[in-house]
């Protein structure tokens, strides 16, 4: 069983095409235009084992927001499409990532319910390079909604900015990797509803 999908998605403000499949091997190709993202996004395909394809095309001259929230939105979007009706998957998914001084927690649920959770002690540097930091929680936040998941993203020590958003996208992937797999022992989808919703 291959789950993929792939999803365009035109505005005035941005052009994004994203293809994923979450059965993959951790290659990808990524495009956005805005250069922190393209590293971001390279992890999180390589170390959640996805395939993807993410291309993007922005009014990045105003500045990064519209084109890192439009593909947090389609990223999300493409990743419950993906997913498809759920039956089987372990639906939790935990990761712990160290990088350097850095130390992330992410804790996913696949549940249907979309909540974000952004707890990150140490105070951020407004940029990596011209990169604003504060679009991180902005990605993850329309990420959370669009993919239907419950995120909680932990960050208890750290001093470089980079080393602990990257910290942040390798354990996303890592917990998604983890809550995607699929269980022979469970029947239908995990949940004493009966549906995830």
């Amino acid at each position: 069983m291959t789950r993929f999908a792939k999803i365009e998605r035109n505005t005035n403000e941005t052009k994004i095409a994203v293809e994923l499949n979450i059965d993959g091997s951790g290659q990808a190709e990524i495009k956005t235009g805005v250069g922190f993202m393209d590293h971001m996004l390279d992890l999180f395909i390589k170390h959640g084992l996805f395939d993807g394809k993410i291309i993007a095309n922005g009014d990045t001259w105003i500045d990064d927001h519209h084109t890192t929230e439009d593909i947090g939105i389609v990223l999300g979007q493409v990743f419950r499409e993906a997913l498809g009706d759920k039956k089987g998957i372990k639906r939790y998914g935990t990761a712990f990532v160290p990088m350097d001084d850095a130390l992330a927690q992410v804790v996913v649920d696949c549940s249907n319910r979309p909540h974000l959770e952004y707890r990150i002690t140490p105070q951020l540097n407004a940029k990596v390079g011209s990169f604003d930091t504060e679009l991180v929680h902005e990605f993850l936040w329309k990420f959370a909604l669009e993919a239907r998941i419950n995120l909680h993203v932990i960050v208890p020590y750290g001093h470089n900015t980079h080393h602990i958003i990257e910290a942040v996208f390798k354990a996303l992937a890592r917990a998604l990797d983890e809550a995607v797999q699929i269980d022979p022992r469970v029947k239908g989808v995990p949940s004493t509803k009966g549906l995830l919703t």
